[in-house]
């Protein structure tokens, strides 16, 4: 694509008057399409933004722009050196983009270390790819490079430290809070899949039928009524009272006076909350006046219904339960400084809040304490203000709680628990139905039982924080997200459903359509996408092309699904990445001469073998690719198989596979009238004529097809008598398999209906159809039409490949011209026939539907049609009704 070229701008005094980048009206670099890779992809496993970048030949070669890298040095240290990918060539403009999207992101703190770019078949064209782990953030970085750039250039500004700050500000926003997170991180350990259903704290582990969730620290099994229990503390309260825990004496109020009356009645100080409250907010502890207590009703009066309680002495103790047992302790201390007789305490708490593991909200080990109002009345009742000095040693209480929210500190004291507290805590949990428990509890110490010191318990919380005991203030953290993750999967269940991804050129779709119905045979509910739709239990909920990320992440989310089959298309790889971090088992049916290339930078067919062989390079260390031995592009990808390859072809003593074979591995392939497995001395046979695909081994692209899908099966460690069960009940038509080789009588004719698409497809069809009709003698006549995004050669090839095997080609133009003009492609096939060494006659009809009637019309019994479909529903729908007329007619 050309790039229009502007006249130099006029120079003014203040730009250095040799450089030839700021000399241009234009930015000095455009970025022409940029999109998120949301999973494994054509670079990299990592989540990355790419990006199309343009240079003009002043750009692509920084050292030669005068003061360029200077500036950029001057705005941006931290950018670290510029490497280009090709070794000694030219640091362009382009580079300098992915060094600084991946540098801005390094220093606002987010884990990214991949970036990569690549030049284009065009000039001056660049792929722009760096890392993220938010995608908003990744997105911002490559917007605040641009703008460094831009200032780098001369044009504009660019402040370092505030486009950090503003990242990190946007990843704390963005990224999950500390007992999401790690919760994932912990699943992630165990190789547990997840996905982040919202933008808040709502995760998804585990796909399909093996799925759970959470929401922060809460399971899905945890019912709304324990929930809402544990959140009316008088209702909590009387419940554990019952259950023989000890809890302080107390009950709601509804007014001043009567809060005054409770006071009394259970015997002063008290504690004022609200009866629905978290956090600590509204609690007011140790009131001992009136005076006091009006004011902490009011407080608590804020937040809903006033809880009175007898005050117990002591320290503040959070005690996690996870399931039946007690994973962790801590002491939490409210907010506090400590006096030095010199310092005033406003003094005292900067000096505190320049702790570096302080923060504000939930992403920081600690929060930085706040001089509010809330503190200022707590300072009063310790005859202190803001601006007082305390004495030295004095220990100065800012909050009457002491929440890790409000400023205050945790202490571990996980192993000092008497067995007697444990167990009071684990019964408050199982009395309120929480699976995940934060219990409240005030005493003196943990190492006494609670009866023996007058402690209690005060509060149960749901969706507890972690924080405190992931990264205690002091003392010894505790792995609590792991006993979170073991309860919803036990040990050694990564919460996965089997899937088989499914590339190629060719036969994509039936080996798909097969291998779901193996899966179906053994009685497992199949989620599957391919081009007509997505499919979840025999349902289509889909249609379309759906052979792209989105629809395999929506069947991973179906609650119904036992296993998946997806057909990977090369679109969604380039788009989106995979919809899966990795796959049991990954099929390469075929790359042969290729398709869709010259599109998106993919020129060759060595090109589409590394964008084809990411679902390889994905496979589950335990699984398995199945590769086409007899394909040598796809063959040579066994390498990047992170675990075993089974290779499949129809001549066992290809070389491939007999070295495979040598070494003990696994190959299917064809003997005689069978298809066979083996593995060392070890053999299975299944007999061609129970496969009706096949129609007796004479269809040579569906024997691959099939040997494809029996390997995946086998790979998966499906039993042998259902793999048998499940091909014989395979019937290649319309209806199980629409477009791939459906073959209908028509008036004593055979009707082959089928998609190809591409030269390869041509090949196999010719094939295909001299196999079922060498002897007939019979007229054959064929449908055709092509995609206008194919390349000249693959549309004239097509043609011509067909030219020598039918007698009659009727051509028609495709409903999507896809940047052809109205008779370009036509034209093209009418080269293609030139010279055909059987078509002698050759005809043009406008529109798919009235080609097929014309086709139609002209066949007399014995004759076979080929019909190369456009649009598969429609076209098969209308071959169906016309096979239907003819049979109810004389």
């Amino acid at each position: 694509m050309a790039r229009a070229q502007h006249e130099p701008a006029p120079r003014r005094a203040d730009r250095p008057p040799t450089d030839p980048l700021t000399d241009r009206e234009s930015k000095p670099m455009e970025v022409s399409r940029t999109r998120a890779l949301r999973g494994p992809n054509l670079w990299s496993r990592h989540m990355a933004i790419e990006a199309l970048v343009d240079c003009a030949p002043a750009e692509r070669a920084v050292g030669r722009m005068t003061g360029f890298e200077a500036r950029l040095r001057a705005l941006f240290p931290a950018i670290g050196a510029l490497h280009p990918e090709g070794g000694d060539s030219d640091i362009t403009l382009a580079h300098v983009l992915q060094a600084a999207a991946l540098a801005l992101q390094a220093q606002a703190g987010c884990p990214v270390s991949f970036a990569r770019t690549t030049a284009t078949t065009e000039a001056g064209r660049y792929q722009v790819v760096v890392e993220y782990s938010q995608e908003a953030v990744g997105r911002q970085a490559f917007a605040d490079a641009q703008q460094l750039i831009e200032a780098a250039a001369g044009r504009g500004r660019f402040d370092a430290a505030e486009a950090v700050a503003a990242l990190r500000e946007l990843d704390a926003e963005e990224r999950l809070g500390p007992s999401t997170g790690a919760i994932v991180e912990a699943a992630l350990a165990r190789g547990i899949p997840y996905r982040r259903l919202t933008r808040g704290s709502l995760v998804q582990f585990g796909w399909g039928a093996r799925q759970r969730r959470i929401q922060a620290a809460e399971i899905d099994s945890t019912s709304a009524v324990a929930e809402s229990i544990g959140q009316d503390k008088n209702l909590t309260k009387r419940l554990l009272h019952a259950a023989g825990v000890p809890v302080p004496l107390g009950q709601p109020v509804h007014s001043i006076g009567q809060a005054w009356d409770v006071a009394l009645q259970v015997g002063l100080p008290v504690v004022l909350k609200p009866q629905d409250g978290n956090q600590g907010k509204g609690v007011t502890v140790n009131i001992g006046e009136r005076a006091q207590l009006e004011d902490a009703y009011r407080n608590a009066a804020r937040h809903g219904t006033v809880m009175v309680e007898r005050f117990l002495p002591g320290h503040d103790f959070r005690l996690l339960v996870v399931g039946e047992q007690l994973v962790a302790a801590a002491r939490r201390d409210p907010p506090q400084v400590l006096g030095d007789g010199v310092h005033s305490v406003r003094e005292l708490v900067e000096q505190v809040n320049q702790d570096p593991r302080r923060g504000t909200g939930h992403a920081t080990a600690l929060t930085k304490i706040a001089l509010d109002d809330i503190a200022v009345a707590r300072l009063a009742l310790q005859a202190l203000t803001p601006d007082s000095v305390p004495a030295k040693g004095q220990r100065v209480i800012l909050r009457n709680n002491a929440n890790l929210s409000t400023g205050g500190s945790a202490t571990d004291v996980t192993e000092d628990v008497h067995p007697e507290v444990a167990a009071r805590a684990v019964a408050a949990a199982r009395m309120v139905g929480l699976h995940i428990c934060g219990v409240d509890m005030v005493a003196e110490t943990v190492l006494r039982p609670l009866e023996e010191q007058g402690g209690g318990i005060v509060e149960v919380n749901a969706a507890p924080g972690l924080r405190m005991h992931l990264a205690p203030s002091y003392g010894k953290p505790r792995n609590v997200a792991q006993a979170i993750v073991e309860r919803l999967y036990a040990h050694g269940d990564d919460g996965r459903i089997p899937v088989v991804a499914v590339t190629g050129t060719n036969g994509k779709t039936t080996t798909a359509r097969l291998i779901a119905q193996l899966f179906t045979a053994q009685g497992l509910r199949v989620g599957m996408t391919n081009t007509d739709g997505v499919y979840v239990n025999g349902r289509q909920i889909d249609s379309g092309d759906c052979s792209g990320p989105k629809s395999a992440r929506n069947v991973l989310l179906h609650p119904e699904v036992d296993a998946a089959v997806f057909e990977t298309a090369r679109g969604g790889i380039l788009r989106e990445g995979l919809g899966f971090d990795r796959c049991q088992v990954a099929v390469v049916t075929n790359i042969g001469t290729g398709d869709h290339l010259g599109l998106n930078y993919i020129t060759t067919v060595q090109d589409l073998a590394v964008l084809k062989r990411v679902i390889v390079q994905n496979v589950a260390p335990g699984g398995y690719a199945v590769l086409n031995a007899a394909d040598p592009i796809v063959a040579a990808m066994a390498p990047a198989c992170p675990g075993k390859v089974i290779y499949f072809a129809g001549g066992r003593h290809h070389p491939v596979m007999v070295t495979h074979r040598a070494q003990g591995h696994r190959t299917v392939y064809v003997d005689g009238d069978c298809i066979v497995a083996s593995e060392g001395s070890w053999r299975e046979t299944i007999h061609l004529r129970d496969v009706p695909v096949t129609r007796n081994g004479t269809i040579a692209f569906q024997v691959d097809n099939v040997m494809a899908a029996v390997a995946a099966a086998w790979g998966v460690g499906l039993p042998w008598q259902t793999l048998r069960r499940g091909l014989s009940g395979f019937v290649n038509d319309s209806d199980n398999a629409p477009g791939r080789f459906n073959i209908m009588d028509y008036r004593g004719a055979t009707l082959i209906a089928d998609y190809g698409h591409n030269p390869d497809a041509m090949r196999a069809l010719a094939s295909a159809v001299e196999a079922i009709d060498a002897a007939s003698g019979k007229r054959r006549s064929v449908v055709i039409s092509a995609a206008g995004d194919r390349r000249d050669e693959d549309i004239r090839q097509q043609s011509a490949i067909l030219g020598a095997a039918f007698d009659e080609v009727i051509l028609y133009q495709d409903a999507a011209q896809r940047g052809r003009s109205d008779g370009e492609v036509m034209a093209l096939l009418r080269q293609g026939l030139i010279g055909a060494a059987r078509a002698r006659h050759i005809e043009e009809i406008h529109g798919e539907f009235n080609a097929i009637d014309t086709a139609l019309a002209r066949l007399q019994p014995g004759d076979l049609c080929l019909v190369l479909v456009d649009q598969v529903q429609q076209a098969l729908a209308h071959l169906t009704r016309r096979c239907a007329e003819a049979a109810a007619t004389p």
